[in-house]
């Protein structure tokens, strides 16, 4: 597996900052082979972030399917370090390995429960206290808020340093490239998603969300873990809309 330092590096030495440009318009980055559905005209770009954090699953037995019970993240906002932002954008090369330079360059930020054994939050506080991500050579990447799904499984992205929330459902989904970073377990990558509003009077300012350029995620087997609950890291790109 190539390491996060090696992705850092090359980026580094690619040229970190990207030259700055006049007019910028973000692009929602498509897998390759397939693409999720587009953002309508209507629909305004709002913030970009990283999540990092844990993909959550049960097995009733050892023979058993894993079935998905949400995740938990915390958010970072890479906005600004969108290549072409001027001064800011960092080059393609730097910002497309943030995900996997985050997966393998930062502790997850969640209060877990024993990492030594697995990476299962503690029920009922897994969050830490707040704090910028700071990976080498690059900015700082403020704190925007956290990932988690409601008690009736509704998906929310609670964008605090924005004031902004998102209360979501799955639209689409697409098959993350083959390429995509397995991950700390080596189970594979998560899909791609396209995610709309729930309809559930919880959003605030936001409707759309799409989870792109996903790293790890997928779920180990029942045969390994037996029954039970269990977590897998992963990190990724949200982008966030709003009509």
């Amino acid at each position: 597996m190539v390491s996060a330092k090696s992705f850092l590096l090359a980026a580094l030495a690619a040229g970190t900052y990207a030259s700055p440009c006049k007019s910028l318009t973000p692009t929602l980055p498509g897998t390759g082979t397939t693409s999720l559905p587009a953002p309508a005209p209507t629909e305004l770009f709002r913030r970009i972030a990283i999540g990092h954090g844990i993909q959550n699953y049960s097995c009733e037995s050892s023979t058993s399917t894993p079935v998905q019970l949400g995740a938990l993240a915390a958010l970072y906002d890479v906005t600004p370090l969108y290549p072409g932002t001027p001064r800011t954008g960092l080059s393609k090369a730097a910002f497309d390995a943030l995900p996997i330079t985050t997966l393998y360059g930062q502790s997850i930020p969640l209060n877990l429960v024993d990492p030594t054994v697995n990476y299962n939050a503690v029920v009922g506080n897994p969050w830490v206290a707040p704090a910028d991500l700071v990976l080498g050579g690059l900015p700082t990447i403020k704190f925007l808020g956290h990932h988690f799904f409601e008690i009736d499984n509704t998906p929310m992205f609670d964008l605090t340093a924005a004031g902004l929330k998102a209360s979501v459902a799955r639209n689409d989904s697409a098959a993350a490239p083959a390429t995509a970073d397995k991950g700390i377990l080596g189970t594979g990558a998560v899909p791609w998603l396209q995610l709309t509003e729930s309809n559930k009077n919880r959003s605030n300012g936001l409707n759309l969300v799409y989870r792109v350029v996903t790293a790890g995620g997928v779920a180990q087997s029942c045969l390994t873990t037996g029954a039970g609950v269990g977590s897998v890291p992963y990190t990724t790109f949200y982008w966030f809309y709003a009509a």
